[in-house]
Order: C-alpha cells, then structure tokens, then sequence
C-alpha cells in the first residue's frame, strides 16, 4: 500500500475450474477493485488473462451480488422471494435445523460442492472439518474429470504428465478433445509458438472448435469413439514397426497383451465407428510414428461418456509405444495435478480424524438429481451447497430442480449471486470473491503453487466461505473445539508441505522443482515403477461405446438419431460469469450448432428456434448453421443458466445420470436427442 493514498496491489491466483491457473496482480483502492491483471513473469500466464477474468472487476462489484443474508418468505414451487436478515438469525436458524436432523441421522445432511472455487481453503478446509465432525453424508465428486484422473492412476500411477511449458518445442502436437483458445488458451501459446516453428498441429475433436480453425487438420470424429482411434492407431504403429522397443520392454508392463488387442482394430474397423475415413486413420498413425518429440494435449471433453475412463487408458498409453516419453517434448498431458499432491497437506485442512471411525454414505454428485428425489439412497432432509451450481450444471437437471423444490428439503446456499440454485434454497449466504479473501492455489495444468491475497474488504455483510463454516460450527456448538478455532492465515500455513510459505506470500507463486523429461527412464509413480497397460486390478483397456449410440440402442437411436454434446461456450467457465452482462452480451443467447445437412432434412434453417427433445425432456434453441458441426451431431453450447434460457431450462434437461466406465463420471456428452422446429 503507498503511503499516500489507499492504492494497493496484491498477488493474486485466478481460482477457476481451468488448467491454466493464472497469477493475477489486482489493482484496488479502498473497496474497489480497480482492474485485474496477468502477471506477466509467471511462466504460463505471461501478462495474458481470457476474457472472462479480465472481466472480475465487473463480477466483483456486479450490481445483483448477494451481499447480506438471505431467508426465503415463498413456496418452493412459487417464483422465489427472499427476505434480509441477519448473520445471527440465519445461523441460529440453520444451526437448529441441522441438529435436529443429525440427531436422527447426520447422514441425512449433504453437502454439495464443486470447482467454483479451486483454492484450497475457500475450495474446503473449514467445510470439509465440519462435515467430518458432524458425519453428514460425503460427496463423490466426480462431475468433471473423474473418469480422466482414474485413468491416469490405473496407467501412470498418478495425474502426472509433461510440462506445460515444453509443448513449444514439439514437433507434432495432437490437441485431442481440447478447444484449447476458448479453455486453456496459456497451453494454446506454447502451441501456437509450436506452430511458427514448424510444428503440425491437429485437432481431434467432433466440433470444429476455434482451436480447430487454427490446427493444420481437424479430424471430426464421433462422440465417444476416442478409444477405437486410439486402438486404431496402435493397430498402425505395430503394423509398420513405429514403436520404441526399447521403453515398451522396459518401462511397460503388459505389452504383450495390449498388443494382441490393437491388432484386432485395424482402421478399417475403426472408420465405421468413428466416422473417419480409413486414410485419415493411417495419415495420422504415421504423423504419430514418424514424428519426434510428439505430444497430446488431452483434455476432459472426450472422457465424458460412459466409455470416457477406458479411452483415456488408451490415448495415454500411445506415448509410451513411440517413446515419446524420451524427449521432454513429448508425452501427453491431461491433469499436472499428481505433481502438487505430495506437497498438499489435505488431512491438516480436512481433518479427517474428526470422522472418529464412522463411514457416513457417499452420494454421487453426478447423480443427484435421483438423489435428492429418493429414487436412490435413503432420504436426504438438508441440503448445503456451495461452489457450485447443481441446479444448472447437473446431469438430467429437471430431476434436480423438482428434488429441489421438495417442501421437506432443507435448502442452504453460500453464494455471490442469486443462480438457479439460489433461487430453490431456504437461506443464501452470501460468500466473498476471490478479491476478498485469503487462498492457497496449485493446478492441474502446470506446476507452480500460487497464493491469492485478498485486494479489498469483504463487501457488505459477505463471508469467506470458511469464517462462514467456522460460525456455522460455533453455533453448532463445536465453537471451542481446536479444529474449529483457527483462521485462515494458520490454514494457509498448514496447507503446504516442504514448501517456504513465507516465500510464496512474498513472490506470489513457487514453481515446483521437478525433471525436464521425469519418465525418461521410467520411474512412474506405479508400484513397480512402469506404465500399466495391464492394471493388477482392473486389466486392459478397451473400447467401450456410448450407451446412447446406435450400436448400444439401436431402438432408441432411431428415435432420437442426433448425438448431442454440450461443450462450454467460449465466454462462460461452467455456469460462472452467465450474469456478466458484458459476457452475456457476447453470447446473445443459448444456441444449437447444427450441420446443414441435418437440419434441411427437419425444415430447419440458419436463426430458426427448434424443439431439441428426448425422453428426458426438451428445450428451445436458436439453430446455427455455422460449420462446426458434423453430420448425425448436434452441439448444445453451455453453461447457461436456467433462467436466461427462452423456455426456463437449459442443456441439461436433456443429458443423463448414468456413469462412466472407470471413476464414476458424469456422461453429459453420451446422449441422443432428436430436433424438430419449435
């Protein structure tokens, strides 16, 4: 701070759900955050943020923030309608409501929360205490990379990965489910830099994304056929001797038999399923073979179908045939996060000790809907979400909304705005931003830890999400228990290991030392220190289709013949940033990508409205004919929420609640609709 005025610059960490986990410096004078800026000697970020962050002044200090508490005073099937009250009366209410149900069975009380903040201490910490101490039911948090992560575990032992930075000296890079400028635009310069010097790019993606309009080539395969090409492939490197002999004997445990399965996927079996030609399957199987250092930028879009797990197991096993491994320009990078793992003290901030050898339930995220309508699982009476926005974001979310205006369901929200979710609950809290509080961050697209201070004063009556757990827990009478006592500052301080938290608050971000190329020679954080092909537990990989597909259900498919996926719009995060105006304004209005040819055969032309509808339900969209989708697809662009959709809903009215292959996931990109003009 200067001594002559209140201008104040602090360290800050963009704590959105994106691998790029930029270093902020925000710029504030006395409660206004005056702009918000890339730093620009951090290594990833480089002096550049995306839209949607350069924006957070405009969040912050949005006209409609939640700044006091809120009690709701209407019928949950009524339009909503909140009263002010204060921090007292809202805790002590809640406070009374949660011990009455815990008295009977805490189990009944469910937390739910997600990646609306990834901060270590506003992402859980004080919550996770509570929830422990209490014995509410657990949340399996599977809702976005689930079927990824475990992938990565049964393979490489861990979400481990190259590094960021050297994508820049590849020579191919296959960017493979990733709209990489729209989601993880840092990654996209060390490409881009790629580029300039040489490097082919190709896109491996069913929509023709923005990325793709940059790539050499864009390969339009099929939703949830990613496991087929990457057999395909395989097929391809064996068939004409493209392999690393040496790494597949040394560093690979069950060559063997993962060989004998590629060999039955030629690309002439592949083609069918995935909707290339058989040439484009060879063109790029010899790109791969013959191109060193090679590298896949993967990324979560393609692991989000019911076979999304097995798929990844495939892809990420394709390095290790070529010995891509080798050069610290090759490999493949899906989640960086098993890096900063060993450094994360999570039982210190979570305290899973408070749990006292009780086994409360676990409740799948992806499945809540059913969940909170008691078509599984023993009744859930209390519901406390934070970070997310399940109302919007969940799977078959007309499910969730009608769970959630249950009469009998306790409905608590800590947010900044009033979302879908907000909109059902019985108390909103209201919850500080990233600008106003104190948080440790790492990433899963790099390798550098960051520290966010706060810029400004929490605005009106907000609360970081754990001084709001930590008098939750008072007025629980858990006030005098150690656990429940400490601030912030010494959760930030126990959050790390081995690592100078001193340093971190005076430079910003630490970057972990780690190897160039860690798995040159192996050393794969597996037990035996090689890439499992074979895992002891769950065997080889194979392809697993879609459960909505033609080959699956062939009787549904010829009613709902449109492979729909829901990839984010470029200028929302989830269902962050939909209320920013600005952003909004961008957008204009929820949309349905259609391919020409589809949408001549339903009388649909380029700015109609059509009906978008399965079993599940339906919505209205604007169609565009903009020539990013393939034939037999359809692409409902999301988050939006509920209510700025034409007819109240949003894409997921349409997706469903069955689950990945490996790890539990959500399958929003799995489902089949039909289109009919509205």
């Amino acid at each position: 701070m200067s001594a002559e005025t209140s201008l104040r610059r602090v360290h800050g960490a963009c704590p959105h759900d994106c691998p790029d986990t930029c270093a902020l410096v925000v710029h504030s004078e006395g409660q206004r955050v005056l702009r918000v800026q890339g730093r620009a000697d951090h290594p990833s970020t480089h002096g550049a943020l995306c839209t949607k962050v350069s924006r957070y002044p405009e969040r912050t200090h949005h006209p409609d923030r939640v700044l006091y508490p809120l009690r709701r005073v209407s019928a949950k099937t009524e339009p909503p309608r909140f009263e002010r009250v204060t921090w007292t009366e809202a805790l002590a209410d809640i406070a009374g409501r949660l011990q009455g149900i815990a008295a009977r069975d805490p189990q009944a009380i469910q937390p739910y929360s997600y990646a609306g903040t990834m901060g270590l201490l506003q992402g859980g910490s004080m919550a996770d205490r509570l929830w422990n101490r209490l014995g509410a039911a657990r949340l399996d948090r599977t809702i976005c990379a689930s079927a990824g992560a475990e992938a990565l575990n049964l393979t490489y032992g861990s979400r481990v990965g190259m590094h960021l930075r050297f994508f820049a000296e590849s020579r191919l890079i296959l960017i493979w489910g990733s709209n990489s400028i729209a989601s993880n635009l840092h990654f996209w310069t060390y490409a881009n830099q790629a580029k300039r010097n040489g490097a082919k790019l190709i896109c491996i993606d069913p929509r023709r994304t923005e990325t793709a309009d940059k790539c050499h080539q864009h390969l339009a395969l099929r939703p949830g056929s990613d496991g087929a090409l990457a057999l395909a492939l395989m097929h391809e490197l064996i068939r004409h001797d493209w392999l690393d002999h040496d790494y597949l004997e040394n560093y690979v445990t069950g060559w063997a038999q993962l060989r004998e399965r590629a060999l039955q996927w030629p690309p002439e079996r592949v083609a069918p399923v995935t909707g290339l030609k058989v040439d484009e399957i060879e063109a790029l199987a010899r790109d791969y073979g013959t191109t060193a250092p090679a590298a896949i930028r993967l990324n979560y879009g393609m692991q989000r179908v019911h076979g999304g797990g097995n798929a990844v197991r495939l892809i990420a096993l394709l390095p290790c045939l070529v010995g891509a491994w080798k050069h610290r320009a090759g490999g493949l990078l899906l989640s960086s996060s098993g890096w900063s793992a060993p450094f994360k003290n999570n039982a210190a901030l979570e305290r899973p000790d408070l749990l006292a050898g009780r086994q409360p339930r676990m409740v799948n995220m992806s499945a809540i809907g059913n969940a909170l309508r008691d078509l599984e699982g023993p009744r859930i009476e209390a519901l406390v979400v934070y970070n997310s926005n399940p109302a919007a974001v969940a799977p078959e979310n007309g499910n969730v909304v009608r769970g959630l205006q249950r009469n009998d369901l306790f409905t608590v929200v800590l947010e900044h705005f009033m979302t879908d979710t907000a909109d059902h609950a019985d108390y909103v809290l209201p919850a500080t931003t990233q600008m106003e509080h104190l948080d440790v961050h790492t990433s899963y697209g790099h390798t550098d830890v960051l520290i966010n201070e706060p810029a400004i004063p929490p605005l009106g009556e907000s609360k970081p999400n754990t001084q709001i757990f930590r008098e939750l827990a008072a007025a629980l009478g858990f006030g005098s228990e150690p656990w429940a006592q400490e601030d912030d500052e010494a959760l930030a301080r126990q959050a790390l290991l081995g690592l100078d938290y001193e340093r971190l608050r005076r430079e910003g971000f630490v970057s972990l030392d780690l190897p160039d190329a860690p798995f040159a020679h192996g050393e794969w954080p597996t037990t035996d220190g090689k890439v499992w092909a074979v895992h002891p537990a769950a065997g080889l990989p194979d392809f697993v289709p879609n459960v909505e597909s033609p080959e699956s259900a062939p009787t549904l498919a010829a009613r709902y013949p449109l492979a729909m996926i829901s990839p984010p719009a470029r200028n929302f995060l989830n269902s962050s940033f939909v209320n920013v105006q600005s952003l909004r304004d961008i957008e204009r209005e929820p949309v349905l990508e259609m391919h020409p040819q589809d949408a001549q055969t339903r009388g649909l032309t380029d700015g109609a409205m059509a009906r978008v509808f399965n079993d599940r339900g339906e919505q209205r969209l604007k169609v565009v004919l903009n020539g990013r989708a393939r034939p037999g697809v359809v692409h409902g662009l999301g988050v939006w929420w509920r209510k700025f959709g034409p007819d109240g809903k949003n894409v997921n009215e349409l997706t469903h609640q069955g689950l990945t292959d490996i790890g539990g996931g959500a399958c929003f990109y799995d489902c089949l609709v039909e289109v009919r003009a509205a």
